[in-house]
């Protein structure tokens, strides 16, 4: 175990002396100084002081001027005051200012031992003290780091969970197979547009991705009938969004993605369903999502028509904003460029493997972006009349 060591600041040196002499022989080991200045000077080139012992009325820099110093540049560093002025206050006015204790002159050796002892004690204690609290600030951020990990991992596996949701989806409505990916996509490029921040767009996202699971419950001579839905039939279909809803709410990370599964066939001037939401009652997520659906309901291929273009979709988009599409979204869609819609469904249609929302999906967008905006700078919009459509 180290000994402890300890400054003696005194101008008279046969006080130092024998001071040192007591602590020295108690096991002690002492340093001294002359004046305040010279042990602010012996501070400064050696920090292995557990305690500094100074006398009060020094010339230069005395006692109260050096403990000021030394609370500022040593905070754990204790300091016991000296003095030979019979002044209860001046030791008190000294204690108020951080010293830890004081000795009138002239005392025992006893007295001398029990301050020194009391104040290293203390000392001992308030380094222990902190090097618990940086344990304990170093184990709090390991333990926060491992739950972010883990949280990363649940996350990663929550997405494989969707992915398999999505590919049991299009098993069970083949017409629109690869739709839930690319809408995905567009409801992230719209997002970054508007600027909303990668939290949100996760859950916009996922969203996105789950809009139609509803219609895993909606029998199959419904779904898969091949000529139009007769009113009841039509009734049944429209219940998808609920029922979306309803299997996705008890979910705890996909609670905010349920309200736009329920909200996603809703319409800005409240023409929509299931509740007939109007405006800014519809979520944020449901009405960037109306957006995505509808571009790529016209840019895909249909039984009863083939697909269109771009250009053409963002026309009947613009036709129908302030009715069916909120304008704000509206507007930043058509910021847009038409080529990097294209680019976006190409690629994703290219794609080998079903994936939903993730970090992958969201880089592979911004690169498709960039590709399309150094091939082509135009993005003109176009204007035209018709029905803005959805799957």
């Amino acid at each position: 175990m180290s000994v402890d060591r300890i400054l003696v600041v005194d101008d008279e040196e046969p006080i130092r002396e024998i001071v040192c002499s007591m602590l020295q022989n108690a096991s002690y080991q002492c340093e001294h100084a002359c004046s305040g200045v010279e042990a602010l000077a012996i501070l400064r080139n050696d920090k292995n002081f557990q305690l500094v012992l100074t006398d009060l009325m020094m010339p230069e820099l005395d006692g109260a001027g050096l403990l000021e110093v030394i609370k500022l540049q040593h905070q754990d560093l204790p300091v016991v005051m000296v003095t030979a002025v019979h002044d209860i206050s001046v030791a008190l006015a000294a204690i108020r200012n951080g010293a830890y204790d004081y000795l009138l002159k002239p005392f025992e050796r006893e007295q001398l031992l029990a301050v020194v002892r009391r104040a290293l004690e203390a000392y001992h204690l308030r380094v222990q003290n902190r090097i618990h609290q940086s344990n304990l600030e170093a184990l709090v951020e390991q333990r926060t780091q491992e739950l972010r990990e883990t949280i990363m991992q649940l996350e990663r596996s929550y997405d494989v969970t969707l992915e398999a949701l999505g590919d049991a989806l299009d098993l069970k409505d083949a017409e629109t197979e690869g739709h839930s990916r690319r809408v995905t996509a567009y409801t992230i490029e719209i997002a970054r547009a508007m600027g909303i921040d990668p939290d949100t767009m996760r859950i916009l996202a996922r969203g996105a991705f789950l809009h139609d699971i509803g219609k895993m419950a909606i029998p199959d001579a419904i779904l898969r009938k091949p000529n139009h839905l007769n009113e009841k039939e039509q009734q049944i279909m429209r219940g998808h969004s609920y029922l979306g809803y309803r299997m996705l709410k008890k979910i705890p990370f996909l609670t905010e993605a349920a309200e736009i599964v329920y909200a996603h066939q809703e319409h800005w001037d409240g023409t929509g369903y299931p509740r007939g939401m109007k405006g800014e009652e519809i979520p944020m997520g449901a009405r960037i999502f109306a957006v995505a659906d509808t571009l790529d309901a016209i840019t895909s291929n249909r039984p009863y028509r083939p697909a269109r273009s771009v250009n053409k979709a963002r026309a009947e988009i613009l036709e129908w904003s302030g009715r069916q599409f909120d304008p704000f979204v509206v507007n930043a869609f058509l910021t847009i460029p038409a080529t990097v819609w294209e680019s976006l469904h190409s690629e994703i249609n290219s794609q080998n493997e079903h994936f939903c929302y993730s970090e992958h999906l969201s880089n592979e967008v911004a690169s498709v972006k960039k590709e399309s905006l150094d091939g082509n700078q135009s993005g003109t919009t176009a204007c035209g009349g018709g029905v803005a459509e959805a799957p």
